[in-house]
């Protein structure tokens, strides 16, 4: 036989409540089963803001009243289709209601309301929603729980009567356990939950929270049911809240200890102590999703198969508050603790994790909220005589901080995990305040500010492999030639990652001249334009303060601009844990220490500052110089031709394409920057080389670089205007000079050198043979000698510049962060 539990989301709709209804009738075709139910969803909570009302003397608890009876006349009117099994329940849910009238109408009149009232009054949702089940299914049988459950008062409370309540349920349901009625099959035994009755006085009393569980749990221990299914509105436990981590998926089996520690710390499926019994008999538990009940769900049992998972779940509580009981006197004496958990114990007051030192001068215990004002009050004057001589100090309180539990029976076979649990936190910025672990190794709880719970959900379960896949968060800055083109590129990789390497890009932020955009779920890359014309008018700092106000785990800025605001902003991204991936050459050839502390606060918070685009487009130049220093080389010299713009302008230049002409071709073909002046300048290359003699090790600012330019500084001067209209003057003299390198066969190439280094950009004429000679288009070309490649230097080529090319090498840093 079966056991199904159907909680209050399962009975407080029609919808719900007739998906119930085709559940049971199935399972009963094959077997007897047993149906506990929970007052229709918010009613139990509305039976006692109403109780309240009266007591208070606010008349309008008559309309609390009546909203519950019309909601209940509504559902029978709805569900219950035969004429004759209406009217029979009407008549039982209407008396019912008169009683609860008259009790209602009581605690108004005297305006005091008892424990032993309230019992009464919140047992009438189960009473009710059992009547209408009963009714509502096939063959239903309505049992009244409270001749079988029985409570006893052990310290003022109402506590199960184990051996009673086991003699009673064997009792009532004898045909069913000895299966001697042949009906059994066809039967539906509908209990209500959560109601039982005094042993003694045989007043009405409940089970207390969690308390229709626990009836099911009861029947099934005790009828050594099968299995014990749990029907509720969720697919069954998670892998975390899917409220905070999208990526959060069903876990097909738990061990009830796993149940256990996942309940305790926030995972609102089941209550934990109600479930003992079926633990103690080694009955399975199903949670199951009453709106979705193809779905296999949750199965919980004493053994896992095949269990090669460390971690399970992750939970959490909000609003937690640690106490921090310290002082010298607490060293080696014997009973500190005792004291603490007694006083706390006598006032109420739940202490859900303990953290000690070893050297016993501090403990600090986890509470909630709500009840750290009390429980410092409490321990203050327990300990008052220690904290007035100073041997103790008082008790420091910090509030709105959150627990986090990661759990799996497995942890204690794996060795690590606390390491990368605590390595994973920290490159996120997040630091732990306290942790617990005990012995058994099936949890580790820790607690964190409360604002970075969050973060520190989704960076875990994407760590420990919880998530179907990783998730990489992308802040995109400029949407030019450059990020459109990256856009597009991650648009029509995302699904290829995710389907291959388990990686999901999702890009959480755009911004352009005008306006910005934030979505931590991502944005749709489909229509980003039409998203990004309706946000936020574009301001830099309104958008950084926005960006680490979204404190979004693994996440990433991505500088597509050339803007030096847009630069300035690395520097805190880099302290709040957000990795900086820049095309942006202003900030690597920065002032040598602001470029220097760039790099060791990405060091220090264990996130990345990449730009390998800054010289030479997608070519691996920068990581090269990178690894041949890494492993022990030295860079000795550097010569290369960094500006694809220049070498486009070189290459073209010929008799009848004057040099003015080359220069109006490179700005039409999108080589030169919009004002061609930035490029003939040669700042552009001088920065590429400060970046380059930086990466081989050498300190050098921009103005060390020695400058050997080919157009007059007048040309500089003015508007671009001007420029345009004064750039023909110099067609003469280029094309003398041209003619006599043509007549010795050589070519101009504007190259960059650095040696020990010293460091220059200058226009050189390269003869046949060179390396450079041969150089097409806008290429790029790099020669490196080395301590290793002295004789033969390490040469690398290609295209320099373009869209394309720049926006796979920022699309290849960011994978590098992604780290697939």
């Amino acid at each position: 036989m079966k056991v199904m539990k159907f909680g209050g989301t399962s009975v407080g709709s029609v919808k719900s409540i007739l998906s119930l209804k085709k559940i049971v009738e199935a399972e009963a075709r094959t077997q007897p089963v047993i149906v506990v139910v929970s007052a229709l969803d918010g009613i139990t909570d509305k039976l006692i803001a109403t109780s309240q009302m009266a007591k208070q003397g606010d008349e309008h608890y008559r309309d609390e009243f009546d909203a519950m009876v019309k909601r209940h006349h509504q559902m029978i009117d709805t569900i219950i289709t035969d004429d004759k099994k209406r009217v029979d329940l009407f008549n039982n849910v209407d008396q019912l209601f008169d009683q609860l009238k008259s009790i209602f109408y009581g605690v108004y009149l005297i305006h005091d309301l008892s424990k032993k009232t309230e019992d009464t009054i919140v047992s009438y949702g189960e009473r009710l929603s059992s009547h209408i089940v009963a009714a509502m299914v096939k063959n239903g049988v309505r049992m009244n729980s409270r001749d079988f459950i029985r409570t006893e008062r052990k310290q003022g409370k109402h506590v199960l009567d184990t051996e009673l309540t086991k003699q009673l349920v064997t009792e009532v349901f004898k045909e069913l356990v000895n299966d001697q009625n042949p009906n059994n099959n066809n039967q539906i035994y509908v209990v209500p939950g959560f109601i039982a009755r005094d042993k003694d006085t045989h007043e009405t009393t409940n089970l207390g929270r969690g308390g229709s569980d626990y009836t099911a749990s009861i029947l099934a221990a005790t009828l050594d049911a099968e299995i014990l299914e749990i029907w509720t509105d969720v697919d069954g436990f998670m892998t975390a809240d899917p409220k905070v981590i999208k990526s959060a998926y069903t876990i097909n089996e738990l061990s009830y200890v796993e149940a256990m520690e996942l309940c305790n710390f926030g995972a609102k499926v089941i209550y934990p102590p109600t479930i003992y019994p079926v633990c103690v008999k080694n009955i399975p538990i199903k949670v199951k999703n009453t709106f979705n009940p193809e779905h296999p769900g949750t199965l919980i049992k004493e053994k896992i198969e095949d269990d090669n998972k460390p971690i399970k779940g992750i939970s959490s509580i909000k609003g937690t508050s640690l106490i921090t009981v310290t002082g010298l006197s607490m060293v080696g004496v014997i009973g500190v603790n005792r004291r603490i958990f007694t006083t706390l114990a006598n006032k109420g007051i739940s202490v859900f994790m303990v953290s000690q030192a070893s050297s016993e001068n501090s403990t600090s215990i986890g509470v909630r909220d709500e009840d750290a004002e009390a429980a410092a009050e409490v321990l203050n004057a327990e300990f008052a005589k220690e904290i007035e001589t100073g041997a103790m100090f008082p008790m420091q309180v910090e509030s709105g901080l959150a627990t986090i539990a990661i759990v799996g029976e497995n942890m204690k076979q794996t060795p690590g995990i606390a390491g990368k649990l605590f390595g994973t936190l920290g490159r996120s910025g997040i630091s732990v305040i306290a942790c617990a672990q005990g012995a058994s190794e099936t949890n580790i709880s820790f607690v964190v500010d409360g604002r970075f719970l969050r973060k520190s959900l989704n960076v875990l379960h994407d760590s420990f492999f919880l998530s179907e896949y990783k998730v990489l968060n992308i802040f995109i800055c400029g949407i030019g030639t450059v990020g459109g083109m990256l856009l597009e590129q991650i648009r029509t990789q995302q699904q290829y990652l995710m389907q291959t390497k388990r990686l999901k890009l999702n890009v959480v932020g755009i911004s352009d001249v005008d306006n910005f955009v934030l979505d931590r779920d991502g944005i749709d890359l489909d229509n980003y334009e039409k998203i990004l014309r309706a946000s936020f008018a574009a301001n830099t700092d309104h958008m950084r303060d926005e960006i680490v106000k979204m404190n979004i785990f693994n996440s990433v800025f991505v500088d597509c601009t050339a803007s030096r605001q847009i630069a300035s902003l690395y520097q805190t991204f880099l302290e709040h844990n957000i990795s900086v991936v820049a095309a942006n050459k202003i900030a690597a050839s920065s002032d040598y220490d602001s470029y220097l502390k760039l790099k060791q606060t990405a060091r220090d918070r264990g996130v990345w500052f990449r730009y390998e685009t800054n010289v030479g487009a997608g070519l691996p130049i920068i990581g090269t110089i990178n690894d041949l220093c890494n492993s022990g080389d030295k860079i000795l010299k550097i010569e290369a031709i960094l500006s694809g713009t220049l070498n486009f302008i070189f290459n073209e230049i010929a008799a009848d394409v004057p040099f003015s002409e080359t220069v109006r071709r490179a700005k039409e073909q999108r080589y030169s920057e919009p004002d061609p002046r930035i490029d003939l300048s040669g700042t552009d290359v001088i920065r590429k080389l400060v970046i380059l003699t930086r990466e081989a090790g050498y300190k050098v600012e921009q103005d060390d670089v020695e400058k050997h330019l080919f157009v007059p500084d007048s040309y500089f001067e003015g508007s671009i205007e001007d420029f345009w209209a004064k750039l023909p003057e110099l067609d003469a003299d280029f094309e003398a000079r041209r003619k006599v390198l043509e007549a010795e066969n050589k070519r101009w190439r504007f190259v960059a050198t650095m040696e020990n280094g010293k460091t220059n950009v200058a226009l050189k004429e390269v003869p046949y043979g060179h390396p450079f000679y041969g150089l097409e288009g806008s290429n790029n070309i790099v020669l490196l000698t080395t301590e290793r490649y002295k004789e033969y230097p390490m040469l690398i080529q290609g295209y320099g510049a373009g869209a394309a090319v720049t926006a796979a090498g920022v699309f290849a840093n960011i994978m590098s962060i992604a780290n697939i």
